[in-house]
């Protein structure tokens, strides 16, 4: 078995599902601990990073990071999935928008805003995931939930026949529905609308130059030259503020006890995960402080070669 360790940004291709490139993977680096950061839609392209090996650990970490995104709304259509992979539910006889709307209407989007899942999405009610309940051709109340559009900005605008395509970019926070957005950015211009296509742009920092296709992977495992691709575990939780432990209290630290607030430089003034180092530069895990001022281990990264 390998013993890749870190995250491999991967470029998903339309057809395949986030299990299935984790599958691809393990197959190809011929080790079983892997873990995705996301779940793109089948149809959906863009950015995947894979935890390979003791970076599964901050897979938790990585996924509530934003999400940017580039997708095309068609305004003038519906459809029962949100998307084209579903049945047109509403055609508009005709559409007449202009740019300045359209662009007024995605600004109006910016901040907290509160998104009802879609029918077909993976999300659990009473055990079942709504995709499964929505095949069955069963509809079911959703609870709604906030979530954040940090950035919204279109891109063009293009007609398509006698509907207009609005391709625009969003960076947004985890758990939001594209899709969703879509329909909603439709009916405030009052119209229906529909997804046509989605990429992911970036996710976790990550953008798509960093990506490498499966068939890139799978000739730089054959070659092994995959190593220099991989990004290490603490350099994608980078936005965690990161400290040092003094010498004295680095076997402490790696053996999971708490910590002195006096051993870690600089002093840990606020709550929330942190990354520590040795002085050598050595990461050694997530770590939090407590309301007492203690330091304390969440995740430990024991020694390189320790499991």
């Amino acid at each position: 078995m390998s013993d890749y360790e870190g995250v491999l940004a991967v470029y998903k291709p339309a057809g395949f599902t986030s299990h299935d490139v984790v599958a691809k993977a393990r197959r190809l680096l011929g080790m079983k601990r892997i873990g995705h950061t996301g779940t793109l839609d089948p149809q959906v392209t863009g950015v995947l990073p894979l935890c390979l090996g003791r970076a599964t650990r901050v897979v938790e970490y990585i996924q509530e990071l934003p999400k940017e995104y580039v997708a095309t709304l068609r305004l003038g259509m519906s459809s029962d999935t949100e998307d084209l992979t579903g049945t047109i539910t509403e055609a508009a006889d005709e559409v007449h928008i202009s740019e300045e709307e359209v662009r007024k209407t995605l600004n109006s989007f910016k901040g907290v805003i509160s998104q009802t899942p879609p029918m077909y999405s993976a999300v659990k009610v009473g055990g079942k995931r709504l995709y499964e309940l929505a095949r069955e051709g069963k509809t079911v109340e959703r609870k709604s939930r906030e979530v954040e559009i940090y950035e919204i900005e279109m891109l063009n605008m293009v007609w398509d026949g006698k509907y207009p395509d609005i391709t625009f970019r969003v960076l947004c926070s985890k758990g939001t529905y594209i899709r969703t957005l879509c329909v909603d950015i439709g009916r405030a211009l009052s119209l229906p609308g529909v997804m046509v296509r989605l990429e992911r742009t970036m996710s976790a920092g990550i953008r798509e130059e960093r990506c490498l296709t499966l068939d890139q992977i799978a000739e730089h495992c054959l070659n092994g030259t995959l190593q220099p691709f991989l990004i290490p575990a603490d350099e994608a939780i980078s936005h965690m503020p990161a400290f040092t432990v003094s010498d004295e209290k680095r076997a402490a630290a790696l053996q999971g006890q708490r910590l002195s607030a006096q051993a870690v430089n600089p002093a840990v003034q606020e709550k929330g995960p942190i990354r520590l180092y040795d002085r050598t530069g050595v990461f050694l895990g997530i770590y939090e402080r407590e309301e007492t001022g203690s330091i304390a281990p969440v995740k430990v990264f024991s020694e390189a070669g320790q499991k």
